[in-house]
């Protein structure tokens, strides 16, 4: 045996001890009784309880403790950001906000604390990573996403619904599944807004008018169902037409923009010609104007010039014709070359008959 003694002694030792040394009697050392161990440690146990825990006044002192502790189960305590709902035997009482509490313990109350600051998303169309990236989409749901619009197109439309509790009584009670609820009635709404938009004005011109109508849309639809959800926002995150025409489309779209920039083009030369032929327009016609005035002032005052000389001529007819001749003569002589050379003079100076004076003027005059 393992706990054979060493040494050849007689007495035969074991793992509880040795019997008396010199001895050669059969008294060696036996197991401890475990009955008797157990029997040893109940009576120290009622010795340390008072009165004994057999006894009436033991049972009461238990069960007074036991009552304490699970009457002190009924604290609580509500972190911020999250609601308490308290419940009596399953019925809704009331609610409680962040802070120590108590309640009934269980399993007469029960206490609920939901979050009703966490903003939740569910996603319509697709389905994203199991990180929930929104940008990171591993399937495509058709069933969900195509729709038709109000100019009797198909349209596909992948979109992110953003909600949170709104009350904590009507979202836990009010309906079973308030995930699915939220996500059946955002794709209720948005069919029922996009089938009220034409295709271009979903791509393109109204897409924020279209997610701003689904989400008031949608929160109607959950406030009459009472379900405690506030929506927070509507994100569209595809919107294209289906991959069977969606090259047509875009052959259609260039079609547009191509429009579009030539027009855009005409309206720029328009722009930049027709001021400029408004402004010559209007130049000459200002022009025209002032020279029909000036032709008319003229014309006046050379009428009444002559008037002026006619009136002057009935006067002193002989006085008048002689300074009407000399002005005349005057006009038409000053911007003649001539020299005039008086007869007397020349016939007693000798001056000789021809000499070409205007060539020695000019020359004197250079």
């Amino acid at each position: 045996m393992p706990w054979k003694q060493q040494g050849g002694g007689s007495g035969g030792g074991g793992p509880w001890g040795s019997g008396p040394s010199g001895g050669g009697g059969g008294g060696g050392g036996q197991p401890p009784d475990l009955d008797e161990i157990l029997r040893k440690g109940q009576e120290k146990f009622k010795g340390m309880m008072p009165g004994g825990v057999g006894t009436g006044k033991g049972v009461f002192i238990i069960a007074v403790l036991a009552v304490v502790v699970w009457v002190a189960t009924g604290f609580y305590r509500v972190d911020p950001g999250y609601q308490g709902v308290e419940l009596l035997f399953g019925k809704y009482v009331k609610q409680t906000g962040p802070g120590l509490h108590y309640w009934a313990p269980s399993p007469i109350g029960e206490v609920i604390k939901p979050n009703v600051e966490v903003t939740n998303e569910i996603t319509v169309g697709f389905r994203g990573s199991a990180g929930g990236s929104r940008t990171s989409v591993t399937r495509d749901v058709p069933e969900e996403s195509l729709m038709l619009t109000g100019d009797q197109n198909i349209i596909d439309i992948d979109f992110v619904v953003q909600w949170r509790i709104k009350s904590a009584e009507n979202f836990l009670f009010n309906i079973r599944d308030p995930a699915a609820t939220v996500k059946l009635a955002a794709e209720s709404s948005i069919r029922e807004v996009v089938g009220q938009t034409p295709l271009e004005d979903a791509l393109a011109d109204k897409r924020t008018k279209v997610e701003e109508d689904t989400q008031l849309l949608l929160q109607q639809i959950l406030d009459s169902y009472a379900a405690g959800v506030f929506v927070v926002d509507i994100k569209m995150q595809k919107v294209e037409p289906p991959k069977a025409v969606i090259d047509a489309f875009d052959d259609v779209q260039r079609a547009r923009q191509d429009k579009e920039r030539e027009q855009n083009e005409a309206d720029a030369y328009a722009n930049d010609i027709l001021p400029k032929a408004q402004g010559e327009a209007a130049r000459l016609e200002q022009e025209a104007t002032a020279y029909r005035e000036q032709l008319i002032k003229e014309a006046e005052g050379e009428a009444q010039r002559f008037l002026s000389v006619y009136e002057t001529y009935k006067s002193a007819e002989d006085v008048t014709r002689l300074r009407l001749y000399l002005e005349r003569m005057q006009s038409i002589l000053s911007g003649a070359n001539k020299v005039v050379i008086d007869q007397d003079a020349a016939g007693g100076s000798g001056v000789v008959p021809y000499l070409p004076l205007n060539e020695l003027k000019k020359g004197s005059g250079q």
